[in-house]
């Protein structure tokens, strides 16, 4: 049985910790030089995501496209090394996991830049991708 309760769904995907990445950002090194140090670490773009989308203050504006952009880069990375881990595109992906709160919290930072900006079939599809992924992320990511 899965942890999500389902006996024929697919296994959890747990992500490998990308530890240089995440020490750098804990010790509060710029989130742009850790990005570019380690541009396929999903939690360094989501990051970057969240600041800029806090600067964006719920307007249209540039800080709410760069944080959709900078989203919308770690969600893809995040998607990359998902499937490098056996993820086929649908299933869990527990926010209970560290490593693999960088990519959810791409995701939602690209749902909410995207409601921000009026992408509303984007904003849906992020909801219903951080459902599938795992039912308690959009709460713990503010999207309830």
């Amino acid at each position: 049985m899965t942890s999500f309760g389902d006996l024929l769904g697919p296994q959890p995907v747990l992500l490998p910790e990308n530890s240089e990445a995440e020490e750098a950002l804990l010790e509060n090194q710029d989130a742009v030089l850790v990005a570019a140090a380690h541009p396929t670490a999903s939690i360094a773009w989501a990051y970057l995501a969240e600041a800029a989308l806090i600067a964006g203050a719920g307007e249209v504006n540039a800080d709410t496209l760069a944080a959709y952009a900078f989203a919308r880069t770690g969600y893809h990375r995040g998607l990359d090394l998902l499937r490098r881990n056996g993820w086929k595109g649908f299933g869990p992906v527990p926010w209970s996991h560290e490593p693999n709160q960088g990519f959810l919290r791409a995701v939602a930072v690209l749902a909410k830049a995207a409601r921000t900006i009026g992408e509303n079939d984007e904003y849906a599809r992020c909801l219903d991708l951080l459902e599938d992924c795992d039912p308690r992320a959009a709460g713990e990511l503010g999207l309830d």
